[in-house]
This record gives structure tokens, C-alpha cells and sequence, in this order.
């Protein structure tokens, strides 16, 4: 059976929304977006091209997927990991989607959960969770997230959307590894814990 693998920018207060750009999501009047880029470096860097050279599939929301269907396939081939994320299968949890431009793209049927745990059951691999914040809040309700691998970001935001929601379940969690960036981001990665 495969891991279900979430890899993620969060800032100190949890914020996760517009992370690349300003205008990549403005919901709620969300008016502070790129906040990423100042802190990138080459720690940061590696770490996602390692996590995404090494996943066997990604997983993604409708509005991810939309945003990364109009950049990826057009970025640099020679780097793995762009190799890697445009030939690996992507899963796409959305209802209005259907015509996926996106090669190896496939949309999931609306039981998020059962269609989840079927693309576990057939991989060998990890299946990675970039950015999907609300996909992400549905795969924490139905406890089928193994590993988080979180890039937490010195700053507080203040405000917008955010990783975990205040109604989730306590779930226990073990503390796998940790390192820090030149630029003081913690790359932390935690697994289940049947404690």
C-alpha cells in the first residue's frame, strides 16, 4: 500500500493561502500573497524537488491543479522534478472539472475518501499533497493522511486561509525529522501515531 504524503508551505500562524503570487488566491480579500519567495533558498529548494522527484503520483485540489496545469507542463523538462510531476499520474479532486489538459491527469468520483484510499491500495508509492487546502481539511476528516512534511515560514500573516481546521480531530503524530533552511524556514516531517 502506498503513502498519502502532504508537502506544504505554512506560515507561523498557519496560513497556507496565495503562497507564490499575489493574485493566486484572493479569497476573503486575502491581500498578502507571494510571501513564499523572500525565504526560498537552496534548502527549500532541494527539499521540493526531492519530495516531488521521488513521488509515484500527486493529488490535488481543482483550484492547485488549475494552477499548476498552467505552468508545469510548459516549465524547464531537464529539471527531475518538473520530469517527474509531468509524467506522474495526478489525481484531481474537484465536481466541475472534466476535460483535463494536464497529461496523466484523472479526476477522482465524488467519494473523495473511498476514491483516496483505492489510489493508496494501488501504489507502491507515495502519493503527494501539494498545496489543496481544502482537499487536505476532507483527507484529515477521514484520517487518511500518513506523513507531513510541513515548510514552516517565519512570518505571521495575521489572517486567510489556513492548514488545519479548528474543528479537526486530535490526532497523535511523531516527529520523524527536522532541519532549518539559511533563511530560517523549519522543514519538519511527522508520521501517524497510534499513540
Amino acid at each position: 500500500m502506498g503513502k498519502l504524503v502532504v508537502v506544504n508551505f505554512v506560515s507561523l500562524d498557519g496560513v497556507i493561502q496565495s503562497v507564490l503570487s499575489a493574485d493566486e488566491d484572493r479569497d476573503g480579500g486575502f491581500d498578502r500573497g507571494g510571501w513564499v519567495m523572500p525565504y526560498v533558498d537552496h534548502v527549500v529548494e532541494k527539499f521540493m524537488s526531492d519530495s516531488t522527484a521521488a513521488a509515484g503520483a500527486l493529488l490535488l485540489g481543482r483550484r492547485t491543479y488549475e494552477i499548476f496545469a498552467g505552468t508545469w507542463p510548459y516549465a524547464d523538462s531537464g529539471d527531475p522534478a518538473v520530469a517527474a510531476m509531468n509524467a506522474m499520474p495526478k489525481y484531481v479532486a474537484s465536481t466541475t472539472l472534466s476535460d483535463l489538459t494536464w497529461a496523466n491527469s484523472h479526476v477522482l468520483g465524488a467519494d473523495i475518501a473511498a476514491e483516496v484510499t483505492g489510489v493508496k491500495n494501488r501504489s507502491g508509492a507515495e502519493t503527494v499533497v501539494l498545496g489543496s487546502g481544502g482537499l487536505i481539511r476532507t483527507l484529515i476528516e477521514h484520517d487518511l493522511i500518513d506523513e507531513y512534511r510541513l515548510l514552516v515560514f517565519p512570518l505571521l500573516l495575521g489572517g486567510g486561509k489556513r492548514l488545519f481546521a479548528d474543528d479537526a480531530t486530535r490526532r497523535p503524530l511523531t516527529l520523524v525529522s527536522t532541519t532549518t533552511s539559511t533563511t530560517g524556514v523549519s522543514i519538519t516531517t511527522y508520521r501517524r501515531s497510534d499513540g
